[in-house]
């Protein structure tokens, strides 16, 4: 476009990104690219000023070399309505006190676009969204009675997934069956012995083909990977073995996006991760949804270049809507 805009990116330390994994580093890479002035915000820099929220903010430099792919400006204040545009929310789970805090403090920005949508953040947890939409899951049950959680179990026949409600990355995934001589040990971490909830859902053995992820730009599908577990492995994710593979979408993906897509759309879910198992969505990603990279590597796309591109056009309507004309700005160097 033709004016640059300050893009801020509130995530974890920007030095820690995989530069060959990151969604993150390429969506920056490319608003970079793009001409556009690129922040690292830590959301612990997040704050309250009088009436506006501020942020200390880092100018930073990409490149894809390894081991030296940031370089940092000097730290500044900013107050985002005035000075930046757009701010894309890239914090990884969990989603605890300071997360929650800090996606507050993004959700009082009136000018700035703020994606994905806070408020909405806030209102999904990534394993409960998908249960607005049971007809299209597994069979889950949420509980932190171990009780209940057995009798799930044998309504499944003796196998079930067991997963916390806050994980990531495949993280605290069992497989839980009758006669495991683990099950009780299972559910009791699971639980943390009854403290906290956990999900449970039936385990579907179409795994062993792969755990489809399916990234939705604005409600529509944008790409897909396949991600086969490792042998002997229950969970799919790339960095515990996984092994990424295209992925293509069918007829049961399709109706699964449809019936997404208009609940994303007006809750200002911009860009999200949905993982499909056979048919049966599993999840919903909301918060830092991922594989882009993998996804460009095997389909040879630059989908980060439609995220950018759509993104800019967002800012662009918005600013229209609130009567004001998208600036350049020096302000940040």
């Amino acid at each position: 476009m033709s004016n640059a805009l300050t893009v801020a990116f509130v995530m974890d330390p920007v030095e820690h990104l995989h530069i060959d994994e990151d969604t993150t580093f390429v969506l920056m890479l490319e608003a970079q690219r793009r001409g556009h002035r690129v922040l690292y915000v830590d959301p612990a820099g997040l704050s309250i000023g009088p009436r506006v929220a501020v942020a200390r903010a880092v100018p930073v430099e990409l490149r894809r070399r390894r081991g030296d792919h940031v370089r940092f400006g000097e730290v500044r204040r900013v107050v985002l309505d005035d000075e930046v545009d757009l701010a894309f929310q890239r914090v990884d789970p969990p989603v605890d006190a300071a997360y929650i805090t800090a996606t507050q403090i993004l959700g009082t920005c009136r000018r700035t676009l703020v994606l994905n949508r806070p408020a909405a953040i806030l209102a999904h947890n990534e394993k409960l969204f998908a249960l607005h939409f049971p007809d299209l899951m597994p069979e889950t049950i949420v509980s932190a009675e171990q009780a209940e959680l057995l009798a799930f179990l044998d309504e499944m026949g003796g196998e079930m997934v067991v997963k916390p409600l806050d994980g990531r990355g495949g993280e605290g995934v069992f497989l839980a069956r009758r006669g495991d001589p683990n099950l009780a040990s299972i559910l009791e971490q699971s639980t943390r012995f009854g403290a906290r909830r956990a999900i449970a859902q039936r385990y579907l053995p179409a795994v062993r083909e792969g755990d489809k992820r399916i990234l939705l730009l604005e409600g529509a599908p944008l790409g897909a990977l396949n991600r086969v577990p490792a042998q002997g492995e229950l969970r799919a994710n790339l960095h515990v073995g996984g092994e990424a593979a295209r992925g293509v979408l069918d007829d049961a993906d399709a109706r699964i996006v449809d019936r997404l897509r208009p609940q994303l759309e007006r809750e200002g879910l911009f860009l999200v991760g949905i993982d499909v198992i056979g048919g049966f969505l599993t999840e919903i990603n909301v918060t830092s949804p991922t594989c882009i990279q993998e996804i460009d590597r095997i389909d040879g796309v630059a989908l980060e270049q439609r995220v950018i591109e759509r993104a800019e056009q967002r800012v662009a309507e918005r600013a229209e809507a609130l009567g004001a004309p998208v600036r350049a700005r020096n302000s940040v160097a």
